[in-house]
């Protein structure tokens, strides 16, 4: 069947009637529950906020997709919270639609609309379909690039090939775990051989073409800016700490189910492991989905066994992972229809019930969920609150300890935006907000220190020559909970140098005084 005749055959398709039906409700839906949700900007999606009001690029931590997409946006809908994260439920919508067609060709049209329908319902999804992050990005080039690469696979057609390297090109330029999808490719070329024709070949070579000219300006960004992203990126793996943390990597696993739910976890597992033990038996574009999967979930495990690991690191092989896991479970013995639309159900309950809690402070003390929600709850009043406090004397620069804060507070204390300043806790900065807006080393008056990080107060008194205590404030949380902050009004900047005697010595003072510092959750 020509792609033509199967396009018109679909057209009167009842199940691909009901995917376009179910891609636009809950897109709709997802619209709606931003239109009106109470949570401000979180600390991440404030700062690509900030990187979007300047073209880049490159970004500090991340490639500069997201900042592109954010101005595109805002530039379109002004400079509202519904128009910074409106991208989300819009780029999720069209992985939706790439994960159908990517089912349509390995299957069909039913098989497909379980695969946009277990997709838009993970647990996962919930919560990325209403936040802005560079996972939303990846997992739509992710999904774009699959289908890209099945169809070339079937048809070696320019388009597909152009499609495959445009995919691949613009998900590194949203975030850099595109290179398991990279790796994923090339095992596939080992083990699939019509994969293996396609690729090696004239169409082969235009899809890296096109893939590295994409990258290029961020290549070329990255060399400019000292490899910024990439070192900040290595950085975030942590390997100068302790090694070998098997706990780490078992809570990664567990959060897996988050992920993907605690029935299609196990599921998937499942299958990976069978597929180990019968690869010979297992058909070749299963095999194929499994060569974009395990890459990211090994390498991610190792990782969080050798260090540390956030559970989305590994976000990428949940694309492929959903059609294998729906063209499982649409076969064979009942129980498995029951597994897919329980989960799909199952999912949905909880991500809508999570939703609706999380927009109510009465139902989330109910719910005792008040920790879960402490990070997104009163930023607008802690800006306010912080501008309150500056407009009591007359301050060269709000100082702040900990970026996200900082961010914050630019996003919803604009009339500060001219005196924010980062200390500097070790020798260069370790962030953006460090990096563009360092506390200068001469400062002509007092500054407002504003500590959110009570363990980093004795170091930052001994920056100044006068370091006095001028209040405290506590912002309002769920269940009783406070966002807490220490006021210092310090004078005579002197910063005492970041050498290797200067960390020897506080961490003999930690040591001392029995302080355990865990991970900086910077970007993660």
């Amino acid at each position: 069947m020509t792609d033509s005749t199967f396009a018109e055959s679909s057209r009167t398709n009842p199940w691909r009637q009901a995917t376009i039906g179910l891609i636009i409700g809950v897109a709709l839906m997802r619209l709606v529950a931003l239109a009106v949700s109470p949570v401000a900007l979180y600390a991440d999606e404030t700062q690509y906020w900030i990187w979007s009001r300047e073209f880049d690029w490159g970004y500090f931590s991340k490639p500069p997709m997201i900042a592109w997409l954010i101005a595109a946006s805002t530039g379109l809908l002004g400079d509202s919270d519904f128009a910074v994260r409106l991208p989300a439920p819009l780029l999720h919508s069209v992985t939706a639609a790439f994960l159908f067609a990517s089912a349509q060709r390995l299957a069909d049209t039913r098989t497909g609309f379980w695969a946009a329908a277990v997709y838009l319902t993970l647990p996962s999804i919930w919560l990325s379909g209403v936040v802005i992050s560079t996972d939303a990005l990846l997992l739509c080039a992710w999904s774009a690039g699959l289908y890209a690469l099945l169809r070339l696979r079937e048809d070696r057609g320019w388009v597909s090939a152009a499609g495959l390297g445009l995919a691949i090109g613009l998900g590194f330029l949203s975030k850099y775990a595109m290179i398991y999808f990279v790796v994923g490719t090339a095992i596939g070329i080992v083990i699939d051989a019509p994969l293996r024709r396609a690729l090696l070949s004239l169409k082969g070579a235009i899809a890296a073409l096109i893939a590295l000219a994409c990258l290029a300006p961020n290549l070329a960004w990255n060399a400019a800016n000292d490899f910024a992203t990439v070192t900040h990126t290595a950085a975030n793996a942590n390997w100068g700490g302790d090694l070998f943390h098997p706990a780490e990597m078992a809570e990664f696993l567990v959060e897996q189910i988050a992920v993907f739910g605690p029935l299609l976890f196990p599921v998937l597992i499942g299958l990976l492991i069978a597929g180990v033990l019968k690869l010979r038996n297992i058909a070749p574009e299963r095999r194929l989905l499994a060569a974009f999967i395990v890459p990211a979930i090994l390498a991610v495990s190792i990782q969080a066994f050798i260090s540390r690991a956030h559970a989305n690191w590994a976000a990428g092989a949940y694309v492929a992972a959903t059609l294998l896991v729906t063209l499982f479970l649409l076969n064979g013995p009942g129980w498995r229809r029951w597994v897919l639309i329980g989960s799909i159900a199952l999912h949905s309950i909880v991500g809508i019930g999570f939703a609706m809690v999380a927009a109510s402070p009465a139902l989330v003390e109910m719910a005792g969920l008040d920790n879960a929600t402490k990070r997104i709850r009163a930023w607008p009043e802690t800006a306010s609150a912080i501008a309150d406090a500056a407009a009591a004397d007359d301050y060269a620069f709000i100082v702040f300890d900990d970026r996200n804060v900082f961010h914050q507070t630019q996003r919803y204390a604009p009339s500060l935006q001219g005196q924010l300043r980062m200390w500097l806790r070790y020798s260069g900065p370790v962030n953006h907000a460090e990096d563009i807006w360092p506390l200068p080393e001469t400062i002509d008056g007092p500054v407002l220190i504003v500590s959110h990080r009570p363990l980093e107060v004795p170091r930052l008194r001994e920056d100044f020559r006068t370091f006095e205590p001028v209040g405290e404030l506590a912002i309002p949380l769920d269940g009783g909970r406070t966002r807490d902050f220490t006021l210092w009004r310090a004078e005579g900047h002197v910063r005492v140098a970041r050498d290797a005697a200067y960390e020897d010595r506080w961490q003999a003072i930690d040591a001392e005084a029995g302080v355990v510092r865990g991970y900086s959750n910077d970007d993660g």
